[in-house]
């Protein structure tokens, strides 16, 4: 699970000396102009030369937030030869807000503007980056609200999800099937995810532990539509243990939805997705798509079609990769 965003009031003795005799007025000025118009590279680069502070020395202060980032990579970022874009680099790009004595969200917000700029004509349906970036800082806070590690100590086998889609065209929930493998004693729990379409409610969403579970604490988030939610196992698992459990998320409380999408960390096993429409409610066409990132370019196009009397579309990943897999949809006439 992720870590925690390192907290705004947390700043080194250390870096605050060290920042307040490197201060520069006229490079001050090129980063104010900087981070007002961007783009994310060149506001970097000038918050870095503004500070006075040599990359290997950006890159101790990280280490001192608990993020690992290699001086490569800085340089890559700052030259804009590469952008930050797994939750490990977005959390360096908070915390360099921080060391580098940068407004609140402004390297983020530059950086999420960017890639929407860059991505809206590609997939203007789709979730934006932008609301990716921000739903994952949300989700790293309630993660922690539940004190989720960031090793759940299971191993995902199989992983079979069922997708709702209403009359109304919105998404009514997802029911999903998991099979894993304990690789530490004492394993418990699982913590599920569940990210609802543009102008959810999730505070009017349910989840319902259907086998093997019961369900714990449960967190939500209005803006980003994030919730998370405890599944309790009815054992404690052994490592090398394996253990079925299955549980439902009730949405529909969005409007017209386009696309579902499922996100992977380490690689695991089979994952299978069946979205099913009502039949008052078809789509014109369906596809498959991958992402190795939210910032990068949806690869793996194929068209899926309908099933006739169940009116429905499947993907079957045999062995997942870390990044996004996901079906989406499109609606003839208004919608």
């Amino acid at each position: 699970m992720p870590h925690a965003t390192p907290h705004a009031d947390v700043v080194p003795a250390e870096l605050d000396t060290e920042l307040d005799s490197a201060l520069d007025t006229e490079s001050d000025s090129e980063l104010d102009t900087a981070l007002r118009g961007g783009p994310f590279h060149v506001a970097l680069r000038a918050a870095i030369a503004a500070r006075g502070l040599p990359l290997q020395r950006v890159q101790h202060h990280l280490t001192r937030y608990g993020v690992k980032v290699g001086v490569t990579s800085l340089s890559y970022w700052q030259q804009g030869a590469r952008r930050p874009q797994r939750p490990e680099s977005l959390r360096a790009v908070r915390a360099l807000e921080e060391i580098l004595h940068l407004p609140e969200e402004s390297l983020i917000r530059l950086l999420a503007e960017t890639a929407d700029d860059r991505a809206s004509a590609r997939r203007p349906e789709g979730r934006s980056y932008r609301s990716l970036v921000e739903a994952s800082g949300v989700l790293e806070r309630l993660l922690t609200e539940l004190g989720a590690p960031r090793d759940g100590g299971l191993h995902m086998l199989g992983h079979h999800e069922r997708v709702r889609i209403g009359a109304r065209r919105e998404l009514l929930g997802c029911e999903s099937h998991h099979v894993v493998r304990a690789h530490r004693d004492g394993v418990d729990r699982f913590v599920a995810v569940h990210h609802g379409d543009p102008g959810c409610a999730p505070d009017r969403m349910t989840v319902h532990a259907l086998e093997n579970c019961r369900t714990g604490r449960v967190r939500w988030h209005h803006e980003t539509g994030v919730l998370v939610a405890e599944l309790l196992f009815d054992t404690r698992l052994r490592g090398g243990d394996t253990f079925l459990f299955r549980y439902g998320v009730e949405d529909g409380t969005a409007g017209v939805s386009h696309e579902y999408v499922r996100g992977f960390g380490p690689a695991g096993g089979q994952y299978a997705l069946q979205v099913r429409f009502d039949e008052n409610a078809l789509p014109v066409r369906c596809h498959r798509f991958t992402q190795q990132s939210a910032a990068a370019p949806r690869s793996g196009h194929q068209d899926l079609p309908l099933t006739g009397r169940h009116h429905s579309v499947h993907l079957v990943e045999p062995r997942v990769r870390a990044g996004i897999v996901g079906i989406g949809w499109e609606w003839g006439g208004a919608g």
